[in-house]
């Protein structure tokens, strides 16, 4: 009886609430169609339907326009009416209409409010508004993900979350983790743009059925359905830098049951670049090539998807003259295999199994340094799931993740300098189980605790706790809060070869420690009606704290790196805020800011990370012209300044700080039927980095340094672009 009464007490606030619309999206056959956005018309508040085709989204003060779309199928407006509660919406595919056309534009990013993680999802909408060759360019306008070359020589790009470098990231691609170990450093590259259908960005440690990973956050790629995506479409991009890329994908409905997809990729850059005359290569050129072809199987409650993947890659650096050469070869492949069986649809009872594998092989030139790495992975995920009772549900499994590398770090002996060399072989397997409990009381509360133990066979048992609530005291605002543990296995060579675009020695140390963290989080999302619109805006607090890591350091001596262990304290503060509205109509507009506080103990003193920004601020506009004839769209990037590693003290060849910066990016596009051409350019004021190479002249010499990277490599660059679509009849 007292455990009801504080039931009672505890909810009690929740009847202020307002009601959540729930809801399912299905063709005229009665299949449910996932990946549909819904919103409300004329706020950011959105969702995407699931894998049953269902969703739910709180209902916002004023608001009784929904809006569903899908590039498969005709977008649909409903009015829904005061009080409704359920929706059963049912999508006609896409028809063309030669007569008129009614257009409402969808929001680029979709924040989900009815989820307990923070995540933001952007759309394929959101990357036709910048020159999006690929995942590494995808966050142009995103103000939570920074991008940056990680040197000037590989071309190697890498994302930063929370203050923190990409490696405690955790990617996936369609949930699956990927893109690790030796990939990490270019494997952003590896993803065409035009394949995506979306990218989802969770903060803080994510949900425990996708592994231990995830320090401080989660970025999910979803490529495009067969059985959802355009017929053809086709897009051809050119720069004056000499960078040509074409890609075409297509998505066939071979039978009620049955499609497939084939996704095709070239791009190369074809004149070599060196702008500020320094005799060294601005960006390497790199030569792609990328096939992909998925099937999808739907036949009542099962599903099956099979997936391939293969890429080739080369890139070429280093002097204008090649008598410094850089040159990586790449050879990937991969596969997935899901499966997946509902067994009750009124206790939401299923059972889903996901295997996936990649072969990664690279072969590396850096001077007089030669690295090969090779990475085998295998993975399989067995995910049960059912609801308990009403707003109670649990996810349970087992996985298991096997990692094999064979790598060789090879000093050329034609060079007069004496390097270390690194043979390493080592294979990791690590199999875990899982348990994940959700509660949601009356759609304002949502409670989500997980737990998995992983055996590794290289560091022993661990455990990953998480815990995500959200609550919304009032209709306007929505409060979120986060705690949770997370482990990465480190590879110095596979994750790091990047510093070999410099003759720094590697100092390895021995025994390197599993790394592990606490990551905290609190957010809250403010709805403000305004003016018949809806402002949002939200603000973050995370601290990522590391109790285990290892340390990569370029202070002690210019001319080494060493990796150690962490001994002493080590964070990253990220406070960020966010305003987002449509300020006229057609006309949307995001302002953000982002402060940094990263620090880490590097040779027993507790100091600033170098080569991060101490703050980062964003604003972009985006305007469509009535009937979508055309789209203007701008965004600036406001970057400070941070630390540079400790330069030599008796020969200093560079600062000890860098300075803050702006980049401009803008593009316009024109929307025909069928098709649209879109022209832009990036780095509109021109601004590069000044001596990004130390000792360029002499790049056999101990003191060459292409890493100490902060800024553009090259300058302004104006683009030409194509797209393509042959949609559903």
């Amino acid at each position: 009886m007292k455990k009801n009464l504080l039931f009672l007490v505890l909810i009690l606030p929740l009847s202020l609430l307002a009601s959540n619309l729930k809801g399912k999206v299905t063709d005229q056959k009665g299949i449910p169609v996932p990946g549909v956005n819904v919103y409300w018309m004329n706020t950011t508040s959105g969702t995407v339907s699931d894998t049953n085709g269902e969703f739910q989204l709180p209902r916002p003060a004023n608001a009784h326009m929904l809006v569903l779309s899908n590039v498969a199928f005709q977008r649909d407006t409903i009015h829904i009416a005061e009080g409704q509660t359920t929706l059963t919406a049912i999508l006609k595919e896409v028809i063309e209409l030669q007569e008129f056309q009614v257009v409402q534009t969808s929001p680029g990013t979709i924040k989900p409010r009815f989820t307990a993680l923070q995540t933001e999802r952007i759309t394929a909408h959101e990357l036709t508004k910048a020159a999006c060759c690929n995942l590494s360019e995808s966050f142009e306008t995103n103000p939570s993900v920074d991008v940056a070359y990680s040197d000037a020589a590989t071309g190697a790009k890498q994302i930063k979350l929370l203050g923190l470098s990409g490696n405690y990231v955790q990617m996936l691609t369609e949930n699956i983790p990927n893109l690790r170990g030796i990939s990490s450093l270019y494997g952003m590259g590896f993803i065409p743009g035009p394949w995506i259908e979306s990218i989802s960005v969770s903060k803080g440690t994510s949900s425990v059925k996708n592994g231990y990973e995830a320090l401080t956050g989660q970025i999910n790629v979803e490529y495009k359905k067969p059985h959802l995506s355009e017929i053809v479409h086709a897009n051809v991009f050119a720069s004056d830098a000499g960078r040509v890329e074409a890609n075409v994908t297509t998505g066939i409905r071979l039978n009620k049951d049955w499609s497939t997809g084939v996704m095709l990729h070239a791009s190369d850059e074809l004149i070599m670049l060196d702008a500020n005359a320094d005799g060294y290569m601005d960006m390497p050129k790199i030569q792609q090539r990328n096939l992909l072809n998925r099937w999808f199987f739907n036949n009542g409650d099962y599903t099956f998807q099979a997936f391939v993947k293969a890429l080739s890659e080369k890139r070429t650096g280093g002097t204008m003259d090649q008598t410094y050469h850089i040159g990586i070869d790449t050879e990937r492949y991969e596969f997935f295999l899901k499966n997946g069986y509902v067994f009750n649809h009124d206790t939401e009872t299923s059972v889903g199994w996901i295997v996936s594998g990649s072969w990664h092989d690279q072969d590396g030139m850096f001077g007089h340094r030669l690295y090969n790495g090779l990475q085998k992975n295998l993975y399989s995920n067995l995910i049960f799931e059912t609801k308990l009772a009403d707003h109670h549900k649990l996810s349970t499994g087992l996985s298991i993740n096997y990692d094999s590398y064979n790598e060789q770090l090879i000093s050329n002996v034609a060079s007069s300098m004496v390097l270390p060399n690194y043979s390493i072989n080592d294979d990791e397997l690590v199999a875990g189980a899982y348990a994940e409990y959700s509660l949601h009381l009356h759609d304002k509360f949502i409670g989500l605790a997980g737990i998995r133990a992983d055996y590794s066979s290289e560091y022993g048992w661990f455990a990953t706790p998480r815990l995500h609530l959200k609550y919304m005291p009032w209709e306007y605002l929505h409060l979120r809060t986060t705690v949770g543990k997370a482990y990465r296995s480190p590879r110095m060579l596979a994750e790091n070869n990047n510093y070999l675009a410099s003759n720094r020695l590697f100092i390895i140390d021995d025994n390197l420690p599993l790394e592990d963290a606490w990551n905290y989080g609190v957010s809250a999302q403010a709805y403000i009606p305004l003016f018949g619109r809806e402002l949002s805006l939200s603000g973050e607090w995370y601290y990522t704290d590391f109790k285990k890591q290892v340390v990569i350091d370029t202070d002690q001596d210019a001319h080494k790196v060493f990796f150690y262990a962490l001994d002493g304290p080590s964070y990253a503060h990220s406070i960020q805020v966010e305003a987002t509205m449509e300020v006229l109509k057609g006309l949307s507009v995001t302002l953000a800011h982002r402060v940094n506080d990263v620090k880490t103990t590097i040779d027993g003193e507790l100091r600033e990370k170098p080569l991060t920004s101490r703050y980062k601020g964003m604003a972009t506009a985006s305007y469509t012209t009535p009937l979508k004839k055309w789209q203007f769209d701008f965004t600036t990037q406001f970057n400070g300044g941070g630390r540079l590693p400790d330069p030599d003290a008796l020969n200093p060849l560079w600062d000890r700080e860098f300075n803050k910066y702006t980049i401009i990016n803008s593009q316009i596009t024109k929307y025909f039927r069928t098709w649209s051409v879109y022209a832009g350019v990036e780095n509109l004021t021109n601004f590069v980095q000044s001596n990004p190479i130390i000792d360029v002249a002499n790049p056999g010499g101990a003191d060459f340094d292409a890493t100490n990277i902060w800024g553009p490599t090259h300058g302004r660059k104006l683009y030409l672009g194509l797209r393509w679509s042959l949609d559903r009849d």
